[in-house]
């Protein structure tokens, strides 16, 4: 993520330093930059002396000594607070006193990090996606320390690179990791009921909802390992919430190393040979798997909006620009009916039992007020 951003950054026109204490690590990304750079030029995407400027632009460091004139740094570390804010507080004893520090985490708590710095007025949130150069959207967080001008500079900033902006507070989770949780979750619980198979809920997502991936092929190329600690970062930093609760079966497939692609397997075989399942293409059963999902997800968006997390458009914008939705969830409620999407969410109440199930008082206020979404 850190070189995919420093791509980006580079690609702007700005000189940059990309900065890990592994030398190994810094090899991997030049090698790994030449590689991408060669395949752009190949398609035509770029010419080959905008190549080489793009490259001649980033300048690899493998001390935090060496980018003390840097005015912005975006750190892309492991997911741990402690970590963090041990790289912050380093960072600003080194760095000169109007630079912006930003931090590119999916979940934890921006005010955290701030707070171990001595100006954290000058801390916020640049949340990239992956693959950074690619995904338009970046999700800004201000902290509650965080001053208006840092915010609006970093915003007119990452606009300047040709991203997406949206504006978040400061929650578990933000927009995307929030409000996407269910699409993995709710899966999982399909698949730990027994309803259907992996194969069979991806294809219900994918043919019948219009998802680019399925949450299972999703997960496993995200990483079991990465996914499920998003998961419970949201699901402990929400005191428990189960809304948000991780699933064992996601649990066992991370302690057993079964990761995804990355190690050759997850929810699927991805060795030499191997051949995913057939799916279960039952119409009606599909359609039930997708409006479960789908439903849960609008419901996480409406309450996202209820809480004041961001505005309705930027919801919707996170959504489609973030994680590529094939609309927004907010409007896709409008289209599916509040009146159907608070009726399904009840349903399961009552099925299940379970406050995960509860219905967002946003969306009961719409139904009784009789007003859409947009």
């Amino acid at each position: 993520m850190g070189a995919g951003i420093a791509q980006v950054a580079s690609t702007a026109g700005h000189e940059v330093y990309l900065y890990d204490n592994n030398p190994a690590a810094l090899e991997r990304a030049n090698k790994n930059l030449r590689r991408i750079m060669a395949r752009l030029v190949e398609k035509g995407r770029v010419e080959q002396d905008e190549a080489m400027a793009i490259q001649s632009r980033i300048t690899y460091v493998d001390s935090i000594f060496k980018m003390t004139d840097a005015g912005l740094v975006i750190e892309a570390i492991i997911e741990d607070l402690d970590v963090k804010k041990a790289v912050f507080e380093q960072m600003e004893d080194v760095l000169e006193t109007d630079a912006i520090l930003a931090s590119n985490t999916s979940s934890l708590s921006i005010a955290s990090i701030a707070a171990s710095c001595k100006k954290p007025e000058r801390v916020l949130g640049l949340h990239f996606f992956n693959p950074a150069p690619l995904m338009k959207l970046v999700e800004v967080i201000p902290a509650v320390q965080t001053s208006s001008e840092i915010v609006e500079e970093a915003t007119k900033l990452m606009e300047s690179w040709g991203k997406t902006t949206v504006l978040t507070k400061d929650t578990p989770g933000f927009i995307v990791n929030r409000v996407a949780r269910p699409f993995y979750g709710e899966a999982l619980r399909i698949y730990d009921e027994g309803l259907a198979d992996p194969s069979t809920i991806d294809w219900a997502m994918t043919e019948l909802g219009g998802f680019r991936m399925g949450p299972f092929t999703l997960m496993d190329y995200i990483g079991n390992d990465v996914n499920y600690k998003v998961t419970e970062t949201v699901f402990n930093s929400f005191y428990n919430d189960p809304r948000y609760r991780p699933s064992f079966t996601q649990k066992r497939l991370a302690e057993a190393g079964y990761l995804g692609r990355k190690s050759g397997r997850g929810y699927y075989d991805y060795s030499e040979g191997a051949k995913i399942p057939a799916p279960n293409k039952d119409k009606e059963l599909g359609e039930h798997i997708f409006w479960r999902i789908l439903v849960m997800l609008i419901n996480e968006a409406a309450d996202a909006l209820y809480w004041k997390i961001a505005s309705r458009d930027d919801i919707d914008l996170a959504m489609t620009k973030g994680v590529n939705y094939p609309k927004g969830l907010l409007a896709w409620a409008d289209e599916k009916g509040i009146k159907h999407c608070v009726e399904t969410m009840d349903r399961l109440t009552a099925e299940y039992q379970e406050d995960r199930y509860r219905c967002s008082p946003m969306l009961r206020k719409m139904l009784r007020e009789g007003k859409n979404f947009y």
